[in-house]
């Protein structure tokens, strides 16, 4: 039998665990007062199953918040296997139309609240810049204002399905040079140019905000209370739910190990504490452990009350989903430069760096893969990733009467080759795009 303090403690945690099927520790987890789950990709071989999966837990508890990183683009769990049906932030940024981004959002979250889950752990919210390995893509743009505008409007789309949105990653990792998951980096520049687009996100009436295992001064932003709680909560006057970012990432578990980062995130303003892909019964027992042992029952209950309330919030209903109205945001987004006229079936060519975690491998793509130090075989059109930080890239596309096809951020252009194409993400709807321009 849980006791209080467990129980509150333990709805802060939103652990994983792989499969379909629910394990009795999850069962044992909810029953104890778990505030919900956080899913990935290997809870979804199809969207009915994570349907069925999401009704078998909601029969265990039906107040549960279930969370999965749906961005459209690159990150996604429902389509992992063929790619998303809808643009990324980079393809939404270049239409730049914050109608076309509210109504992707909104189907979506649609398709989201049709599989059981009620937590989008999106927008990206971060201000990128072009040698950030891990946000690319994901974010609007470059440009504050356009970064905030269009993160608003992914606000309202999904809540007005009932789904709580999440920007992320508080406050901002656009502007840094390495992948939290893998170091802890440093924010380059004032923290100030970050935070427009998160005060357009509370404006908009954002349910939860995600923090980011950066450095801005000592410590890492989800355990620093300068952060969370003065200028998260005190400054831009946040009262939602606040959700730590996964604490296996090394940004903040190799300096302070999970049970220790999950102390400091609670005490720092924190509320929600994503453990991620990797830990799950034994971690999730250790978490809970060390927050009892460790944070004070008044932040625990003030914690546990905010996740309460969200839940009481987030209870969408059924609506329809438009991948047609997202298909044409992709192709809107698409730009071409020079000759990309082709007479007959092209042999592609796919040049793909190593992926980076939040999105994972891809399974979906347009031709041959190729990494680095393997032969590029004869093509006529060769597929780029970010070509601007890959030199073997560049030197493998920039041939005389090669069409290049850019999947990552438009940066560098090839002077040598005929035709360019810049399709603002490696979704399924913008390679289809991307398909189209070529055929």
């Amino acid at each position: 039998m849980s006791t209080e303090l467990e129980q509150l403690a333990s709805a802060c945690i939103f652990p994983s665990f792989p499969g379909t099927e629910v394990p009795d520790w999850v069962r044992r987890f909810l029953a104890g007062g778990g505030g919900g789950l956080t899913l990935f990709a290997y809870n979804v071989p199809s969207s009915a199953a994570l349907a069925a999966l999401s009704a078998s837990l909601r029969a265990e508890r039906d107040d549960l918040l279930l969370a999965l990183d749906e961005e459209g683009g690159d990150v996604t769990r429902l389509e992992w296997d063929t790619g998303s049906s809808y643009p990324g932030g980079a393809a939404l940024g270049a239409v730049d139309d914050v109608a076309v981004t509210e109504a992707v959002a909104a189907s979506i979250a649609a398709e989201l609240a049709d599989a059981g889950v009620n937590w989008n752990l999106a927008p990206v919210a971060d201000v990128n810049v072009p040698a950030n390995p891990v946000i690319g893509t994901r974010a609007y743009g470059s440009d504050p204002e356009l970064v905030a505008r269009h993160v608003a409007a992914f606000v309202r789309g999904t809540q007005s399905r009932r789904v709580a949105a999440c920007a992320k990653h508080f406050p901002g990792h656009g502007s840094t040079e390495q992948d939290s998951h893998l170091e802890l980096p440093t924010l380059v520049g004032d923290i100030a140019a970050g935070l427009e687009p998160f005060r357009a996100a509370i404006t908009a009436g954002v349910q939860t905000i995600m923090t980011a295992h950066v450095r801005v001064d000592e410590l890492p932003a989800t355990v620093d209370p300068r952060i969370v709680t003065d200028l998260l909560r005190g400054e831009l006057g946040f009262d939602g739910v606040v959700m730590a970012d996964a604490l296996e990432m090394k940004g903040v578990s190799a300096s302070l190990g999970v049970e220790q980062a999950a102390v400091r995130a609670l005490e720092a303003g924190c509320d929600a504490l994503c453990v991620g892909h990797d830990l799950h019964e034994e971690a999730v027992e250790q978490i809970l452990a060390a927050l009892v042992a460790s944070v004070d029952e008044a932040r625990l209950r003030e914690a546990a009350g905010r996740i309460a309330r969200l839940a009481a919030w987030a209870r969408p209903a059924v609506s329809a989903a438009d991948r047609v109205g997202a298909a044409a945001a992709a192709r809107r987004a698409i730009r071409v430069e020079g000759d990309v006229s082709l007479d007959h079936a092209p042999r592609i060519v796919e040049l793909r760096p190593v992926a980076n975690i939040a999105a994972g491998e891809a399974e979906h793509g347009l031709g041959t893969v190729v990494r680095e130090g393997e032969t590029v075989p004869p093509a006529d059109v060769i597929v780029v990733r970010d070509a601007h930080r890959h030199p073997w890239m560049r030197s493998a596309a920039d041939v005389e009467g090669m069409i290049v096809v850019e999947t990552g951020l438009p940066v560098w252009r090839p002077s040598h080759a005929r035709g360019y194409v810049a399709a603002y993400g490696g979704s399924r709807a913008s390679l289809d795009a991307v398909t189209e321009v070529l055929s």
